[in-house]
């Protein structure tokens, strides 16, 4: 993990990457396991709109399920954090473009644009935009759940009802 200032420690790398540049794996809201393929109908979340936050739980956390205890999906209010709290530049490492995102005590992490996966059979917009999911569910919408999202000159956390797609996690410690 990289100590970034804030009020938790980030993943230094996504679920499933073996490197900081690697894009790791995609997971749909809610899962905990890969797939060939995503959408709305090999969903196990799409249907249960009424799942709370579910930061730490290893039965819906890909984080927690993956990585084990300590490492969570971050709560909206965390990736709203490091959205104001820190410097967001656009570059590449190792030809893999991304945002190196500097803390406000001058450490960083890279968060590569993995694009995200809708249908298969491969990811899309790669190299172009970044998301990345949260734990938490929309307090407004019950079946939209709040990501980060970037591209180049673009970073702003949303809130979507696409929870079956494949998004990346990216794991933070208290």
């Amino acid at each position: 993990y990289v100590d970034l200032g804030l009020s938790v420690k980030w993943a230094t790398r996504n679920v499933g990457a073996s490197s900081l540049s690697d894009y790791g794996n995609y997971y749909a809201w809610a899962e905990t396991e890969t797939k060939s393929e995503y959408n709305v109908y090999n969903s196990i979340c799409y249907t249960i709109s009424e799942i709370g936050d579910i930061t730490g739980d290893p039965e819906y956390d890909a984080a927690t399920a993956n990585w084990g205890d300590p490492w969570r999906m971050p709560t909206e209010s965390e990736i709203s954090e490091i959205i104001s709290s820190c410097t967001w530049t656009w570059t590449s490492l190792k030809d893999v473009s991304g945002y190196e995102v500097t803390g406000i005590n001058g450490n960083s992490i890279f968060f590569p644009a993995a694009g995200y996966f809708y249908g298969g059979p491969s990811p899309s917009l790669v190299g172009i935009m970044g998301e990345y999911w949260s734990s938490t569910p929309s307090s407004q919408y019950s079946s939209y759940t709040y990501h980060l999202s970037f591209s180049n000159g673009n970073v702003s956390w949303c809130c979507s009802s696409n929870r079956y797609i494949g998004y990346s996690v990216r794991p933070v410690s208290d």
